[in-house]
Parts: structure tokens; C-alpha cells; sequence
């Protein structure tokens, strides 16, 4: 998938510019360029997962509960979903991995009464916030 939309993306740079094998940047060295590019990118991304989880628990834990929760969240868990997801998106193998864990836990989820499922989530968000 990433390699297709790396195609467009070469189609798009070599539509709009003069010299395409340039990486396009305020360098004239490509690797500060590529990295530049990077951390402009883990950036935005990060906004924008900030910004989805807090709209997803502002609903029940109101503006300033989803922002403490967010923010308190430990450098382990932050490292431990990092690596997951990375695992994820590395190989097939690797999703199927992901993903059978996630159908196993939402499962093990349901398995639970609804108030005790409920209970044991808003404990642990909870306790984030404090924290």
C-alpha cells in the first residue's frame, strides 16, 4: 500500500517541479531534507491523534477529564502502543498477530457484564486523569 501511494506521490513532486530528482526542502541536502519531512510528519500526526482521542472521550469525561487523560498517559504505555502498532503495520503475519489480540480482548470485553466492563474502564481512565 505504501509503495502505491509513494508512486502518486513521485507523480504529484514531478508534476509540480522543474527537477525531479531533487528532494524537494529548504536544504540542499536531501537527507536534512527527508528528515526535516519527518519530524514535520510524527508532528502532525500526533496532533491529529491528540486531537481524535480527546474528541472520542470528551463526550464522557467532559473537555478537561479527555485532555488530563491524554496528557497523563505513562511513557510506558505511550512506548508499549508505539510498538504494537508498529508491529502491526510491519507485516502481514505482524496484523493478523495485532488484530486476533484485539478481537481476543474485545471479546474477553463482552464476556464481562456491561456495568462491570464499564466500571473497569472508567477506573483505569479515571486514574489517568488524577495522576
Amino acid at each position: 500500500m505504501t509503495d502505491v501511494g509513494a508512486k502518486g506521490v513521485s507523480k504529484a513532486l514531478a508534476a509540480t517541479t522543474d527537477a525531479e530528482t531533487d528532494v524537494p526542502g529548504p536544504s540542499e541536502n536531501p537527507a536534512t531534507n527527508l528528515i526535516i519531512h519527518d519530524i514535520a510528519m510524527r508532528a502532525a500526526g500526533r496532533v491529529v491523534r491528540h486531537t481524535m482521542e480527546k474528541g472520542l472521550l470528551r463526550g464522557r469525561y467532559g473537555g478537561s477529564g479527555a485532555k488530563a487523560i491524554i496528557e497523563n498517559r505513562s511513557i510506558g504505555q505511550a512506548l508499549v502502543s508505539s510498538l504494537i502498532a508498529r508491529l502491526a503495520t510491519r507485516s502481514l503475519p505482524g496484523a493478523l498477530l495485532v488484530g486476533g489480540g484485539l478481537v481476543a480482548k474485545t471479546l474477553y470485553d463482552r464476556g464481562q457484564s456491561k456495568r462491570t466492563a464499564k466500571r473497569s474502564g472508567d477506573k483505569t481512565l479515571r486514574k489517568m486523569a488524577e495522576d
